[in-house]
């Protein structure tokens, strides 16, 4: 394989994964429109529930926008690192994000260090002017140069693709979902029922239908949204590491470094599972090595190492057998 197909690789594997991104949100925006027609028709309200929930939604996560990096650093025990004149021991990592953020093309971030033993990183920010990238102490002792630059180029992805903006998109949808089909709940235990009177006109087994339709979806549209939401999230943490490749072009660092964060036997002791998702291996480590649920946040790492190990061939970057097993890159 020629040198110049690599590119068409991985951008193939970033175009898919946006793409798949999109249509996700699709489904919850055709979830929270069906949710929303057949509530208004059964309770008579029309659309207005919907607008009510949205801008409810909105409202509530405008708090999360603006604030919520400085919420998640601070609960993490994340110290500022001063990137002019960082500590000895802290500068070959601003060095690596000083040359990711060139190679991205973006902003450089704030640069935050967290002291825990067990490797792990993450970034957060509501923009690349407004971005944050925390490192554990653990990732900084047990990783070399090669591993953490597809660490941080995988994090300054995160940074590049807005991801934290697309996060909070989805956010909106999924709570305005919860938000009307909690309150037509509500409005159906306690009597509520519709304000016109369709018997009359002879629809009363359509509007008895609808109103079936609409409770049952009441109650499974949540967990719908909520099912789409984790996949937005797998899908754009397997997007963030195919764009750490068109960052470093070495998609064996990032590799061993998911292979090295879970291999280690370290517990991520500030991490939990509001922030979880951040994480690019997730800390909770309740999870088999190749268990694939619909209620995880991240892909498997077996599955994440064979994309990038597909990329390295199409590369002509020689990668290292069985990776994708656990224990191989002790």
């Amino acid at each position: 394989m020629t040198e110049s197909a690599a590119p068409t690789t991985f951008f193939r594997e970033i175009d898919r994964n946006r793409r798949n991104s999109w249509l996700l949100v699709g489904v919850v925006i055709v979830v929270l429109g069906l949710l929303g027609g057949l509530i208004g028709y059964a309770t008579g309200f029309g659309w207005a529930g919907v607008v009510i929930a949205v801008i409810v939604a909105v409202a509530m996560s405008i708090g999360s926008y603006f604030a919520g990096d400085g919420l998640v650093l601070a609960s993490s025990g994340a110290k500022e690192v001063p990137v002019g004149n960082p500590p000895d021991q802290y500068k070959q990592l601003v060095n690596v994000v000083t040359e990711m953020s060139l190679a991205g093309g973006v902003p450089m971030p704030k640069v935050h260090v967290i002291d825990d033993t067990a490797p792990n990183a993450f970034a957060t920010g509501r923009d690349p002017q407004h971005a944050s990238i925390a490192v554990t102490t653990g990732l900084l002792e047990k990783m070399d140069r090669e591993e953490l630059q597809g660490v941080i180029g995988h994090e300054m992805s995160h940074v590049r693709n807005l991801d934290i903006r697309f996060a909070l998109l989805v956010g909106v949808l999924v709570g305005s979902i919860a938000l009307i089909s909690d309150w037509f709940l509500r409005f159906t235990f306690w009597g509520g029922g519709r304000r016109d009177n369709d018997d009359d006109r002879g629809g009363g087994g359509l509007q008895a239908l609808l109103f079936i339709l609409a409770l049952v979806l009441a109650v499974i549209a949540p967990l719908i949204g909520r099912f789409v939401q984790l996949a937005v999230s797998r899908s754009r943490e397997e997007l963030a590491d195919v764009s750490s490749v068109d960052l470093t072009r070495n998609p064996v660092g990032l590799a061993r470094a998911l292979r090295t964060i879970s291999d280690d036997p370290e517990v991520l002791e500030v991490a939990n599972r509001a922030t979880q998702h951040l994480y690019i291996v997730n800390p909770i480590k309740s999870f088999e090595e190749r268990s694939k649920s619909m209620w995880d946040t991240h892909p498997p790492i077996a599955e994440r190492i064979r994309i990038l190990q597909r990329i390295a061939g199409q590369m002509g970057v020689s990668f290292p057998s069985a990776l994708d097993q656990p224990g191989s890159n002790g």
